[in-house]
């Protein structure tokens, strides 16, 4: 069982490390108490490869204990556990600029104590748990997507790919725009089946309707951009750190053109070993 202690500075962003490792199918805890660190490793033993990937978060809220944490480790090593150490860091000023912004009391200050005197009394609390680090990361700097990256490249490996999913999301304009939409692209400018009594009461999914789509011009001159596009966005939105990215089409109802569109475009990302899915919103409408 691998068991990953993230620690660090306050505010040097051992939560988010936490969330990120949560994508990285790690079972993150926060704040767990040292004392009942091992005890939740034999927990974990005995579901017998249910959690094989353990992420605990400790610092200086471990009050009156965090030094004991070498101790604890030993612990998790004796009941052969594979332990390692992320430590979070970041340079005084940042960590000041984030408690002010976030309006939050360093958990070492007290009255008539400033965030600089707490942040360095923490430094030197975390003195010797740092020089044990098997990985430290300064998040001086970092985005969200940057950290990502990074903790990427560490705990996922450098020869597995990042990956984004994709979800191609058909609707009707007329029954509103869906609000988890990260990319809106409109097709009411192309011809409407719906106009053709023969189509009226097919959808996007029909092989008459596709082709009444498709046969135009600037449908295949718009879907030849539209690829082109997302070939371009996709490796930017997975550097941003962005793991799922939803892209709608949308028409006027949500019945012809938007189908037709966006079963086309899922099956060009599905072609390129992208994963996507193709949901069409108001089809039964």
């Amino acid at each position: 069982m691998d068991f990953l202690i993230i620690t660090g500075l306050s505010g040097a962003g051992k939560s988010r490390a936490a969330d990120v490792l949560e994508d990285l199918d790690y079972y993150c805890v926060d704040n767990m108490p040292l004392e009942l660190m091992p005890r939740f490793a034999e927990l974990c033993i005995a579901t017998k490869g249910r959690y094989e990937k353990v992420a605990l978060v400790t610092d200086v809220r471990e009050k009156g204990g965090f030094e004991k944490l070498p101790e604890t480790i030993e612990k998790l090593k004796e009941l052969n556990c594979t332990c390692h150490i992320l430590f979070m860091e970041a340079d005084t000023e940042t960590l000041v600029r984030r408690y002010k912004e976030t309006r939050r009391r360093h958990p070492l200050q007290t009255r008539g104590m400033s965030i600089e005197q707490a942040i360095e009394k923490e430094r030197e609390l975390t003195f010797c748990v740092r020089e044990m680090a098997d990985y430290l990361v300064s998040s001086n700097f970092l985005t969200l997507g940057m950290l990502q990256n990074r903790l990427f490249t560490l705990f996922a490996g450098t020869d597995k790919k990042r990956e984004i999913d994709v979800t191609v999301l058909s609707f009707g304009f007329k029954h509103g725009i869906p609000m988890d939409a990260d990319l809106v692209m409109d097709a009411r400018f192309l011809p409407n089946p719906f106009y053709v009594d023969e189509l009226r009461h097919l959808n996007g999914l029909d092989r008459p309707v596709f082709e009444f789509v498709f046969g135009y011009p600037q449908t295949r001159a718009f879907m030849e951009k539209l690829e082109e596009m997302v070939d371009f966005l996709l490796p930017y939105y997975i550097e941003e750190g962005k793991l799922s990215l939803t892209i709608a089409i949308g028409c006027t109802g949500g019945h012809h053109r938007s189908v037709a569109i966006a079963s086309a475009l899922n099956d060009y990302l599905t072609a390129k070993g992208i994963s996507s899915v193709n949901i069409n919103r108001d089809i039964e409408k």
